[in-house]
């Protein structure tokens, strides 16, 4: 396979051997971003994640950025003036999630043009587009992913690479663009050291894996342990995205799960009254430590036509409904709640058949302080810290210049700041 230039595509697949430079802890890189930790009583280092988790995140050629490496840590936000590329990060990370959970390219990436660094041309086979990774720690130990998409003239996974244990676990490579798929190769370390075979083009490879490799030696046992870390660490995740417009509506009983936008928050909260009483205690006094007024209890009404509003107790037989609320009390309210609740109330099924019990849950939110005021911001970063410090969440999110200065208020709390 000719190699790409780097200008037009990310390195060629046999370049996602090459090992990035480890980042110093103050550096994430050329794309500007510097982390600032705030450390008092060193809250971030004391929580140990009960499942796999994404350590880091690299996006070698994405959008706005390149050859940056961000240190993922239990609470992370990513702060800076508009048009840094804050909500790149959030993208990528998302998009790892979705191709972690086997979704094809074209519906993860529907602008895939958006996606290619600024300025990059097309080589001479016309060729363009994009790069990024990520590593899990868990069980098998530290595991890198590396991805590099061809955007152009066809979108397609123009290479892959699961390294771990010292080993290069699984590379995939574009061999001929006429086909739909790509040569794959995983470590078997037996008679035949290596297993080689088609897989489509459209797909992760990693995620294949658990349905491709029989686990007979040790080789194949090695690149399952690795594959499923990595895939459990990227598909437990939330992505929040609370809209007050929508949550002030009446929603009908029943519900899977909270939604992404948090319009079902009263049917959630009817649900989650009933299963535990100690939870709701904790949500009743996040709310009142970030709400107007006398907060004494959170209830939910049912109404004549048999759907469902929820109110905040005032005391005193008084009650507010959360449609009266502002927006940024409504998002208050939704984002507690999902701090609170955590893995297995969420309407989404973040790693297939592994229990919620083992499982932390990384809550992805891009504009975390929009319409908060500064103690709603802290009083939300405090509590994810806290509910961080047990190992079933984390919390990735992005905020505005003047929520980063609040956020390093936090103990506990990792902000990278990323230039302009």
């Amino acid at each position: 396979m000719t190699a790409l230039r780097p200008d037009a595509i990310p390195p060629s697949p046999a370049d996602l051997s090459e090992p990035a430079p480890a980042p110093a802890a103050a550096d994430a890189g050329p794309s500007g971003g510097r982390t600032r930790p705030a450390e008092r009583g060193r809250a971030a280092g004391r929580s140990r994640p009960i499942g796999p988790v994404v350590t880091e995140l690299r996006l070698s050629a994405f959008a706005s950025h390149r050859g940056a490496t961000f240190p993922i840590r239990p609470v992370t936000l990513f702060g800076g003036p508009g048009g840094s590329g804050k909500t790149n990060v959030l993208r990528a990370y998302g998009a790892l999630a979705r191709l972690a959970d086997g979704e094809p390219l074209e519906t993860v990436f529907p602008d895939p043009g958006a996606c290619v660094p600024e300025g990059a041309v097309p080589d001479a086979q016309g060729r363009r587009g994009f790069r990024i990774g990520c590593t899990a720690d868990g069980p098998a130990g530290p595991v890198r992913l590396d991805v590099a998409v061809q955007t152009e003239p066809t979108l397609r996974i123009a290479g892959e690479r699961l390294t771990g244990g010292g080993e290069t676990l699984l590379t995939t490579a574009l061999r001929d663009p006429g086909r739909s798929t790509v040569q794959a190769a995983w470590h078997t370390a037996d008679v035949v050291p290596v297993t080689r075979a088609p897989l489509p083009g459209d797909r992760l490879g990693t995620a294949l894996l658990p349905l491709r490799v029989a686990g007979r030696t040790e080789g194949q046992l090695q690149v399952l342990a690795a594959a499923e870390q990595m895939v459990v660490a990227l598909r437990s995740v939330f992505r929040c995205e609370p809209q007050p417009r929508r949550m002030r509506a009446p929603v009908p009983p029943g519900v899977d799960g909270l939604r992404r936008s948090c319009e079902n928050i009263a049917a959630v909260l009817e649900r989650e009254h009933a299963r535990s009483a100690r939870r709701r205690t904790r949500l009743v006094a996040a709310v009142r430590a970030g709400c107007a007024g006398p907060v004494t209890g959170l209830d939910v009404d049912r109404l004549g036509d048999g759907s469902l509003s929820a109110t905040v107790a005032r005391g005193e037989g008084r009650a507010t409904p959360i449609g009266r609320l502002g927006d940024g009390e409504l998002r208050y309210l939704a984002l507690a709640l999902v701090l609170l609740t955590g893995p297995g109330v969420q309407a989404v099924d973040p790693a297939g058949e592994v229990p919620s019990a083992v499982q932390t849950l990384t809550v992805l939110t891009d504009g975390l302080d929009r319409d908060l005021d500064g103690r709603q911001l802290r009083e939300l970063l405090s509590l994810a810290v806290s509910i961080g410090g047990a190992g079933h969440l984390r919390l990735l999110g992005t905020v505005t210049e003047s929520g980063a200065a609040g956020a390093r208020e936090v103990p506990g709390v990792s902000v990278v700041d990323l230039g302009p």
